[in-house]
């Protein structure tokens, strides 16, 4: 077995995709560890892997989320931000992290959110006074608020590895991401007060009324979707479904939506669903290979003699998550490491919906952690800041990040309270 980390390090290295790099691992592996004959039943074991009826709310919510970027959503969402929080001191510091909630409540990607609000309200925060490199920093950390708050696609991915309600998920990812935004808000107050951030005029501002009268039909979409699926009037996939409806509605509503800007966000759309899918296919793989060769057991038993305990593996499985967000894709982590140490987390009493929203909350922290973090490569891309100095710039936003991430960890009602209040989970 000890083969294994080096032949996924050499697949890795070669580029390819991450979907061959986890299932021609797991097979060589097979082979290696003297399991070739089992498979023969690896292809039901990926079909049952795949065959989750909640997964088909994963290319809607994707659908969806394409067609509200495409409609111009962002912009009406910018403006009833302003109204909201513009005239504070810091304001358009808040507008950028008030628009990341509302925006995370549409997409439910936090690269989209880095890329749609770096090419607008960075330049609109320099022009004020900002600094650019801190307009670059709060704008990528505030975008990891979008895998958080429902839908989200990495909630789903996670959902899908585990067999954890997805309606579970959804509603328990609430309260954390409003956590994390009230956090960063504070946060930004702080440098407002101490570096004299500007504040937007009273005339400057939008009135309230008109902004929110552009803003409401993307402000339904979260309304509709969690509303649908904790009502019982809906599953997630049906809410997927009528979000994709709803995001049609909007997105001609703000800007009209031409054939060209349809036909891509399908061709997007059937492209992000066909990689996730492949990669749940290497995931089951993996998976079963980790079972015949009983692996979480072997890290149990590991974890048992060091004697850590259920508090010491949960906060070592954190700092392993930590790790490697920093230089792995949300899916490559969650594809190499959930199958491995949640069972063993589940066995020491740890609840599967508090668990998956500390995963995937400590992941998307890591796309705003060097070497490589996806939201500070692509904020940097656009609006042309050395990565390097952003990465500096976005260490405080960072470390109140991992505070919160503490805050989860050690008082689970927070995450667990909504779901249960709604007799989604017990």
């Amino acid at each position: 077995m000890w083969l294994v980390p080096i032949i996924l390090t050499v697949l890795l290295a070669s580029g390819l995709g991450l979907a061959y790099v986890v299932g021609g691992t797991a097979v060589v592996s097979f082979i290696l560890t003297d399991n070739e004959r089992y498979l023969a039943i690896l292809p039901q074991k990926v079909f049952s892997q795949i065959s989750v009826f909640a997964l088909l709310s994963m290319p809607l919510f994707i659908l969806a989320g394409e067609l509200m970027n495409r409609g111009g959503v962002t912009k009406a969402l910018i403006d009833f931000s302003m109204a909201l929080v513009g005239r504070i001191r810091g304001g358009l510091g808040h507008v950028n992290i008030m628009t990341s909630v509302f925006f995370a409540g549409i997409s439910g990607s936090a690269v989209a959110d880095a890329a749609s609000l770096s090419n607008t309200l960075v330049p609109a925060m320099e022009e004020r006074g900002y600094t650019k490199l801190y307009a670059g920093a709060i704008t990528a950390a505030s975008s990891i608020i979008g895998p958080i708050v429902p839908p989200s696609i990495i909630l789903i991915f996670y959902g899908a590895i585990m067999q954890t309600s997805v309606a579970a998920l959804f509603v328990a990812g609430i309260l954390p991401g409003l956590l994390l935004a009230s956090a960063l808000f504070v946060l930004n107050a702080y440098f407002a007060i101490r570096d004299d951030h500007p504040r937007i005029e009273k005339g400057e501002a939008p009135a309230v009324l008109p902004a929110l009268g552009r803003a409401l039909p993307a402000l339904c979409l979260p309304v509709i979707i969690v509303g649908g699926i904790v009502f019982g009037w809906m599953t997630p996939t049906e809410a997927a479904a009528v979000a994709v409806v709803v995001a049609g509605l909007a997105a001609f509503f703000y800007e009209g939506l031409n054939r060209e800007a349809v036909f891509e966000s399908i061709r997007r759309t059937a492209m992000l669903t066909g990689s996730i899918f492949i990669v749940l296919s290497a995931i089951a793989a993996f998976g079963h290979l980790a079972s015949l060769e009983r692996i979480p057991q072997a890290i149990s038993a590991l974890i048992t003699q060091l004697g850590l305990g259920p508090v010491g593996f949960m906060l070592a499985m954190n700092l392993l998550f930590i790790l490697a967000g920093m230089f792995l894709d949300i899916p490559m982590a969650l594809a190499l490491l959930v199958p491995l140490v949640a069972p063993v987390a589940l066995a020491q009493g740890a609840d599967p919906v508090h668990l998956g929203i500390v995963i995937c909350f400590n992941l998307t922290i890591g796309l705003v952690s060097p070497p490589m973090g996806g939201c500070l490569l692509i904020v940097s891309t656009v609006t042309g800041l050395n990565y390097w100095a952003l990465a500096r710039a976005v260490i405080p936003f960072v470390f109140v990040e991992i505070l919160v991430l503490g805050v989860l960890i050690f008082v689970p009602e927070i995450t667990l309270f909504l779901p249960r209040a709604m007799g989604l989970w017990n």
